[in-house]
């Protein structure tokens, strides 16, 4: 199918944004940097906040967590919060602290697995490391500070055993050992260095500091091969971590485009790390930053504990992750009745046991915006006899007592390292959410 100008830019964006942000940490810093763009501007969580409508402001917590508002006209008790909600992080492999092992003259990182990974898509892959690091910094708080670090080239590999050495490895499917098999090698073991020090010498050299320096990190193995369309239209999109980035910046789009100064509604975005691992974390959309940022926004407009709560049942959340495309090659692991497809438009995602939160009435407010934003919408059903996932959209909903939707885009291979989906669907996901939003 033709794809149009506007679509295919907003979908190179998306590349673009994916590509600039290997982890949780590098996609905060890439939603910090488009919402100062746009005249947003940072708050602290240990300052005095000042808050009040017409104004744009942005929270993060722990560097992977982020929340950005703003307040419209309208007293919040009349026309409460438009909240969207997605996640920062994205299934795959965490390097462990003392991540150094040797085997004969190779060295290798000893990882665990975050999430729920294909993990066999990380084989023969053109990896490398980013995250953060912590460093002494006698003048920061408790004496500790963070900084980003990001290996460009491709720095790890996970090489296939040979298939005469495995001979049934396309009968049986590959199967990588967490343990054994899954540390990525690095290189030749260097004479006289210490297996844990390879590690501390790449980071210190990248951030042009002394090893002594470095007190620990958190590192994602990623990808750097960049995102790309493919198809004869090129009407496809190819990159990793499309679950859930694609969300994040379909959020941070709606936000800044339904953005006005005569605005009377008041929106919300929320960028939570920690969904792919239960979001029970300081962090997570299941500890209490939905609450602390909500609470403040309400206590900075005058609101008291009833009227703030009065404002809550006004509000409404649409949780954004993504949805699972129909797969022509497994058409048996679809219901009939709910396939979705690529280039379609949105998805309403339904679950019966409150995996996802969509009901009758919240599915309805979805299904208005897109119509005002001109888009097709669709509708999800996992098999009845599948175990179905769920997101943020639970717990959120079931913490504050809002009304809430779960909406995605469809996509093909959700949790591999190079996930695909339809270059058309992001931007009318887009235009959906800032429809949302301007309601």
């Amino acid at each position: 199918m033709p794809i149009s100008p506007a679509a295919r830019a907003r979908a190179q964006a998306l590349l673009d944004f994916i590509d600039a942000s290997p982890s949780p940490w590098h996609v905060v810093d890439s939603a910090a940097a488009l919402l100062e763009a746009a005249g947003y501007r940072r708050l602290d969580e240990a300052d005095t906040w000042q808050v009040a409508p017409g104004t744009r402001h942005y929270v993060v917590r722990d560097g992977s967590t982020l929340a950005a508002f703003r307040i419209g006209s309208a007293p919040l008790t009349q026309a409460g919060l438009r909240l969207i909600g997605a996640h920062t992080d994205s299934p795959g492999l965490r390097v462990k602290p003392l991540a150094g092992q040797t085997n004969g003259d190779w060295l290798r990182l000893g990882v665990e697995v975050y999430g729920g990974p294909i993990l066999a898509t990380f084989a023969d892959r053109d990896l490398s490391l980013a995250g953060r690091v912590a460093l002494r910094a006698p003048d920061a708080p408790l004496g500790v500070a963070s900084r980003l670090v990001r290996f460009a080239a491709p720095l790890l590999r996970i090489p296939n055993l040979a298939i005469h050495l495995n001979r049934k490895v396309n009968e049986d499917g590959l199967k990588l050992d967490r343990q054994s098999a899954l540390p990525p090698i690095l290189g030749a073991v260097q004479d006289g260095l210490p297996a844990a020090d390879h590690l501390t010498r790449l980071l210190a050299d990248a951030l042009g500091v002394d090893p002594g320096q470095l007190l620990g990190f958190e590192l994602n193995v990623y990808d750097t091969q960049p995102g790309a369309f493919f198809g004869p239209q090129q009407e496809f999109i190819a990159d990793s971590q499309l679950d859930n980035l694609g969300s994040c910046h379909a959020a941070l789009m709606a936000l800044l485009d339904s953005d006005a100064d005569n605005a009377e509604s008041s929106a919300v975005c929320f960028l939570f790390d920690h969904e792919e691992v239960g979001s029970t974390s300081a962090k997570g959309a299941d500890g209490s930053f939905l609450d602390d940022v909500l609470e403040r926004i309400g206590l900075c407009c005058g609101l008291g504990r009833e009227d703030y709560r009065r404002t809550l049942a006004r509000s409404m959340l649409v949780s954004a992750d993504m949805a699972h495309a129909f797969h022509p090659g497994h058409t048996g692991a679809y219901d009939d009745q709910h396939r979705v497809h690529l280039n379609h438009g949105p998805v309403i995602k339904t679950n019966a046991s409150q995996r996802y939160t969509s009901e009758s009435l919240s599915a309805g407010v979805f299904q208005l915006a897109c119509e005002r934003a001109g888009v097709p919408w669709q509708s999800y059903v996992q098999r009845s006899d599948l175990a179905c996932g769920s997101t943020i959209g639970p717990l959120a909903a079931s913490r504050l007592g809002l009304r809430s939707v779960d909406v995605g885009n469809p996509m093909w291979a959700m949790h591999s390292l190079r996930e695909s989906a339809g270059a058309a669907d992001h931007d009318a996901m887009c235009r959906a959410l800032a429809a949302f939003f301007k309601d």
